[in-house]
């Protein structure tokens, strides 16, 4: 019957997994300690103050700084994630997240560790302004849209686009609440959410093959994990490139793209 509720609602059952994914432990990336921690190598103190501030883009800190911060910080997650998915390919290495298999839900952890560090470097405000345990829905929408990006869903890249926009546009520090959670972007944000639920299905059928074979699992599981995990970080880092939000010292002023993206019909 459970086989039966991820087919019949896989946008509930990846939402559900991001949840868990976004309570474990380390996950949530602080804003201002990773550009700071981040930027040391490469800004001034007068710089990274700006940063933190307002943005890297208002800061106006060189592209090439940005790149070799995102690239460090792909290089980062990605080893980690792919070691401790190792672990977790042993039976018995994790623990269950509640009802998420917890190879699962860690590996979305470092998913989302690496989607906040990239939207972060890139000019995108704080994403858990709320210190709250549970996910607000404005964050779970952008963050699932950062996802789709990750897993190549076209859709998502258009969701990003319009959301970036809305930021860069009216000089916002937080996510477009309304937009994500009852305009036109909510839309997109649900159907990329049943895309990464199908294609999330696939990926727990997967995981638990390996698992039969004891000796091989901890390898499959791991390589796995590298051949994937490196390509979609480098997906969500080129999107979030070429975006107008990132260029140095941009800031839009025209309120009339603003209310087009409001207004613009769902794809």
């Amino acid at each position: 019957m459970a086989d039966n509720k991820q087919i019949e609602n896989p946008g509930s059952k990846f939402t559900d997994v991001l949840d868990a994914a976004a309570r474990l432990p380390g996950v949530r990336i602080n804003r201002e300690a990773y550009l700071r921690s981040a930027l040391k190598r490469h800004c001034s103190e007068e710089q990274i103050d700006m940063a933190v501030a307002e943005s890297p883009a208002a800061a106006c800190i060189p592209f090439g700084a940005i790149r070799a911060v995102a690239s460090d910080s792909i290089k980062y997650e990605t080893a980690k994630a792919t070691a401790l998915s190792a672990v977790a390919g042993i039976p018995g290495g994790f623990a269950i997240v509640g009802a998420i298999p917890a190879d699962l839900a860690q590996y979305f952890g470092h998913v989302l560790r690496i989607a906040q560090k990239l939207a972060y470097i890139y000019s995108w405000p704080d994403l858990f302004a709320d210190d709250g345990e549970e996910l607000d829905d404005a964050t779970s929408g952008i963050l699932t849209l950062f996802v789709g990006v990750m897993f190549g869903v076209q859709l998502a890249q258009s969701g990003v686009a319009k959301v970036s926009t809305m930021i860069a546009g009216q000089v916002l520090k937080k996510l477009p609440q309304q937009a994500l959670t009852k305009g036109a972007i909510y839309p997109v944000v649900k159907k990329v959410a049943v895309l990464l639920g199908v294609r999330m299905t696939k990926q727990i059928f997967a995981g638990g093959v390996a698992k039969v074979i004891p000796v091989l699992g901890a390898v499959f599981s791991g390589g796995l994990t590298l051949a994937t995990f490196l390509p979609m970080s480098k997906r969500l880092q080129k999107h979030l490139a070429s975006l107008e939000l990132t260029k140095p010292g941009h800031r839009a002023e025209d309120e009339e793209i603003i209310e087009a993206v409001l207004v613009d019909n769902v794809p």
